[in-house]
């Protein structure tokens, strides 16, 4: 066994100020479970007064990755820069140079994660990127190791604090998305400039992907995978749905039937007892079905420098562990399978949808044949407010093939009797 596990860590913002700060407050505790002192020796990063929160040693700050990428004391690489590029440049430099990497950054893991693990496993080091996934929640390793006896089918989550956040805030005090946005940006939860990768899906689209590959065994096309965001969901979507016995979440969804997956992520009404339902503010769950353990949730906070940086510094620990017994190499990629995604068009749900119609009679058959022209049965229909001489009714569609359901919408909105098809939402029970 080592005496010393020596690390560089590329990047000391808020998840690098995190893991280092973890690493010097727990590093006896850290010694002791894993047999070996773990010290950070280098770290760079291009602004040279970073981390002025933490007590270190400042003499082991550099601007220039290539002290810690080429240094030969160094045995784990921390990339927690985030971005393509040139974090992806790092790591594959650190691989090349026989070290071991973790890193946090979900869109790289998305976009190219089996090309770097394959790298990894040719040069025999560890690849880890736990904090890539759900922040603090363990995730990635259960399914690789814990859960990995059994086939799984579905993995469901609510894996973006933010959107998290601004919907929760929206149910519980009924005010607007450009409202709550504005505030969940105030209190640092949303980007100031530009929250799209947000509010549009995108983080959560890398999440997914991710999930997806580690728990059905497949690479995963990101451009395969659907977002949509929440910016079009109102106050008063989220009032009906609770009538109806459902609340809104923007759900990150990974399906595995046959030899084909569904993966995909938008705004989804789900029913008030499902466990994801009571999962409110900034914390996240992933919900796991496996054939034999069925049913389990993971939560817990899914963003912030702590919790993020404690899923890092367990990375770095499990790695250390590795080194000392002599098994690194041992969790390699395990994206064996080519499966094929299926096109959102061919995706069979439940459908929410609010319109405003004519108040008249014959409005709701031409509205019916509408969607039996199209094989979408209804479910349940109720009227809501008057306007004028317009209602408006909000329906739940039985399961229906996602074309047929769209082919119908584009319909009735042209009708002379509907004055707007107002929203429409996905259902997952």
């Amino acid at each position: 066994m080592k005496s010393r596990i020596g690390v560089g860590i590329i990047g000391l913002g808020t998840v690098g100020s995190g893991t280092l700060g973890i690493l010097l407050e727990n590093s006896s505790i850290i010694a002791q479970k894993i047999g070996s002192r773990v010290e950070v020796l280098k770290i760079a990063d291009l602004n040279p007064h970073a981390g002025q929160g933490i007590s270190f040693d400042r003499s082991i700050l550099t601007t220039d990755a290539r002290e810690i990428l080429d240094n030969p004391d160094i045995d784990i690489v921390v990339e927690l820069i985030g971005g393509i590029h040139p974090a992806k440049d790092f790591i594959l430099r650190a691989i090349s140079n026989g070290k071991h990497v973790v890193t946090a950054n979900k869109e790289l893991i998305a976009k190219h994660g089996s090309e770097i693990l394959d790298e990894a496993g040719k040069r025999g080091v560890d690849f880890y990127f736990e904090g890539s996934v759900g922040g603090g929640i363990p995730i990635i390793l259960p399914l690789k190791t814990s859960l990995a006896a059994n086939k799984i089918s579905e993995v469901i989550g609510i894996v973006n604090g933010t959107t998290n956040y601004i919907l929760t805030k929206m149910t519980n005090e009924g005010r607007d998305f450009a409202e709550v946005l504005a505030e969940a940006q105030d209190a640092g939860y949303a980007e100031k400039v530009d929250p799209s990768s947000d509010v549009e899906g995108l983080d959560a689209r890398y999440k997914i992907a991710i999930l997806a590959a580690i728990a059905f065994t497949s690479r995963v096309n990101l451009e395969d995978v659907y977002a949509e965001g929440i910016t079009r969901i109102s106050p008063k979507d989220i009032q009906y749905a609770r009538e109806l016995g459902y609340v809104i979440k923007l759900l990150a969804i990974a399906k595995q039937n046959h030899a084909r997956m569904e993966i995909r992520v938008h705004p989804t009404l789900i029913p008030l007892g499902h466990p994801l339902a009571s999962v409110n503010d900034v914390y996240n769950a992933i919900y796991v079905r496996g054939d034999f353990v069925h049913d389990v949730m993971f939560y817990g906070r899914g963003a912030g420098s702590l919790p993020t940086g404690s899923a890092v510094a367990g990375d770095i620990m499990e790695i250390a562990r590795n080194i000392n017994f002599g098994s690194t190499g041992r969790l390699p990629c395990t994206c064996f399978e080519r499966r094929e995604v299926v096109p959102m068009e061919e995706v069979v749900t439940k459908y929410y949808m609010r319109m405003l119609v004519a108040d008249r009679p014959g409005v709701l058959a031409s509205i019916a044949k509408v969607f039996g022209d199209n094989n979408v049965s209804i479910a349940s229909m109720v009227q809501k407010d008057l306007r004028g001489d317009n209602a408006e009714i909000v329906m739940v569609t039985h399961k229906v093939v996602e074309a047929n359901f769209r082919r119908a919408i584009a319909s009735i909105g042209e009708l002379a009797v509907v004055a707007e098809v107002s929203s429409w939402i996905r259902v997952e029970d």
